[in-house]
């Protein structure tokens, strides 16, 4: 039986029930928790991987992956500019504009990403002593960082390429992707971390050759899988995806007009990533004095709780399609519906993760590092952040609902007060006093209050109507 497509049915004009709009955000949302599971999946591998080679190196890493963050958003904002304007003109029916935005979208993302190339490689060596690291972890968190840095085009186009084509609404080569990314970095990093070795698996013997790079190696096979994966998605997108692979003699001039757009609804996303991602580096110079056993908990901490706020990001990448294309097919009698239902389904899946992050946070740390310090401490953080877990999910997809009606600049401003009035302020208090859990409690504590910003706004976004 052929499958329903309830997109095509949004799009012109036909009748969607409540059942058929929860089963259409479930079927796009799916696919996509399926992808952000499997990235965290990996990064809890990648994270193992080094936490075996000691405190020391899981430091380094830490130390910087406040700044990656900040730049990985950078890289993201820029391509949601072109991203949403796609699922507007697929919503609009107009697959000559979307072909035309995927052609320019993409040089101009990755001209951006030049940009904060050239700008992480002139830091990454400064980067380590700003933030306050020991001696003993700087160089390591200065070639990572530096790795890193090199590695930010091929991650605009794999950003670039999957948000066009899942703003056509084809969420399940993004994210088929996206998992193979996932793979290919664990392969790459048992490669180039570890020295040759003999392994058992199975009762099977035989020796694994390795490059033994240690924390540099970590960064390469990372570097290696973006590569890779933004090349496949790239040739998907202009090769084969059905509304937006080039089509010979196909001509679409350069429209201004694109620019303007992109600018206005990127540059709200790019400040307010600069915002959260300058406050995640200020909550990473609060954390620094604590010494390397604190530093690598919290980074350790962070790694586990993605296991249940990507599950978020997924509904949110879903949101953002939905309500891109309603509002691009002049869908304003379904819209704010469709909005609040992606919000409680949300909500909901990560309620449901809490209570599992909850009950299994040692289980959780204990894969991650064999230091019984640093496995006592992050489950006992983790457990204070399985309490904000729903209020994230409000914050998670009503961004992705705001992004997705073009509507960038009041999420901006709420994190902002957010992270900087409230986290911030709260964790500068609280750590000197009671050490890494003080940081913590004011992260659960922002974040039932953002996510209450966002629901307030949901409810009176004139976007939406």
């Amino acid at each position: 039986m052929k499958k329903t497509d309830y997109l095509e049915i949004l799009r012109t004009g036909g009748q969607l029930d409540t059942g058929q709009q929860l089963r259409m955000t479930a079927i796009l949302s799916i696919p996509a928790i399926l992808a952000q599971i499997s990235s965290v999946m990996m990064e809890y591998i990648d994270a193992s991987m080094v936490g075996r080679l000691g405190a020391e190196a899981s430091a380094a890493i830490g130390l910087v992956s406040s700044t990656t963050w900040m730049f990985g958003g950078l890289v993201s904002a820029a391509s949601a500019g072109f991203t949403v304007q796609v699922a507007h003109r697929i919503g609009a029916g107009d697959e000559n504009g979307a072909r035309g935005l995927v052609k320019h979208g993409l040089i101009a993302v990755l001209c951006v990403s030049l940009v904060i190339m050239l700008i992480g490689s002139a830091i990454s060596g400064f980067l380590p002593v700003w933030l306050g690291g020991r001696e003993e972890i700087r160089h390591d968190g200065s070639m990572y960082f530096l790795i890193f840095a090199l590695m930010t085009p091929a991650m605009a186009i794999r950003y670039t390429a999957g948000g066009m084509l899942q703003g056509s609404g084809n969420m399940r080569v993004p994210s088929v992707l996206n998992i193979a990314c996932c793979f290919m970095d664990v392969v790459f990093n048992s490669l180039l971390i570890f020295p040759t070795r003999a392994v058992s698996i199975w009762g099977l013997k035989f020796t694994l050759p390795g490059a033994g790079l240690r924390v540099t190696g970590a960064a390469l096979g990372t570097a290696l899988s973006e590569t890779v994966c933004a090349g496949l998605m790239l040739r998907f997108l202009l090769g084969r995806s059905k509304p937006l692979h080039l089509r010979r003699g196909e001509h679409s001039p350069f429209n201004r007009q694109e620019l303007v757009t992109a600018a206005r609804i990127s540059g709200p996303v790019a400040v307010e990533n600069a915002i959260m991602g300058g406050a995640y580096v200020g909550v990473t110079k609060i954390i620094s004095p604590l010494g390397n056993i604190s530093l690598a908990a919290h980074s350790f901490a962070v790694t586990a709780e993605g296991l249940c706020y990507m599950p978020g990001y997924g509904v949110s990448a879903a949101a953002t399609t939905i309500i891109g294309q309603s509002l691009g097919a002049g869908r304003k009698d379904l819209t704010k519906r469709l909005a609040w239902m992606t919000v409680i389904f949300g909500m909901a899946i990560m309620a449901c993760t809490g209570v599992l992050m909850y009950v299994f946070a040692p289980q959780m740390i204990g894969v991650l590092s064999p230091d019984p310090e640093i496995r006592a401490l992050g489950a006992r953080i983790l457990r204070i952040e399985a309490f904000a877990e729903p209020m994230f999910a409000a914050s998670i997809v009503a961004s992705g609902v705001f992004r997705g009606a073009g509507d960038t600049l009041g999420p901006s401003i709420i994190n902002f007060v957010s992270m900087w009035l409230v986290r911030l302020p709260l964790a500068a208090f609280l750590c000197p006093r009671v050490g890494l859990t003080g940081m913590w409690i004011a992260m659960c504590l922002e974040l039932w209050f953002r996510g209450i910003m966002f629901l307030v706004r949901l409810k009176r976004s004139k976007a939406l109507n």
